[in-house]
């Protein structure tokens, strides 16, 4: 059996998927990253916000594993969570347990990371949430990213289901 783990930039994907006019369901998600992609551990890094837990309690019964990130407010009211190191940091903690990494994002900070995996064998894919927005480090890799932007039928939010 195939073992690949997923590594989500949470914010990235939401506000992507949110700029394209959709929600993502995060429960068909997990069942989409499992069933295509072989991933057996799906870690979401998100910004802490104690308001939140409703979602955080949904999201480990869906199944993700949850890194948090502590957030700050800015001066505007605006809240930061700001998760690149701490997604660099696991996927190389947990680089001998995965089979491949499939990273969710379509933030260049991640150009390093998404490069080392692939010079390594290690790369399932770079999942971009929106192709028409996207860092254009992540460019280089055209064979390996998979884009979000027509998985609205599949993945999207649907209160009425």
């Amino acid at each position: 059996m195939v073992n690949n783990y997923a590594f989500i930039d949470s914010q990235n994907l939401n506000l992507a998927i949110k700029d394209q006019g959709w929600n993502l369901d995060f429960e068909r998600f997990r069942i989409y990253l499992k069933d295509k992609y072989s991933v057996t551990k799906a870690f979401i890094f998100i910004g802490y916000i104690p308001t939140n837990q409703p979602l955080y309690t949904a999201l480990q019964k869906y199944g993700y594993i949850l890194v948090f990130k502590p957030t700050l407010e800015l001066p505007d009211g605006r809240v930061k969570g700001n998760v690149d190191a701490e997604m660099v940091l696991h996927t190389m903690i947990e680089y001998s347990n995965y089979e491949k990494a499939l990273i969710v994002t379509g933030d260049g900070d991640f150009y390093c990371l998404v490069d080392h995996l692939k010079n390594n064998g290690k790369l399932a894919g770079v999942m971009i949430p929106n192709g028409k927005k996207y860092s254009s480090l992540l460019r280089t890799f055209t064979g390996d990213t998979i884009f979000m932007n027509n998985l609205k039928e599949k993945l999207g939010y649907n209160k009425n289901m």
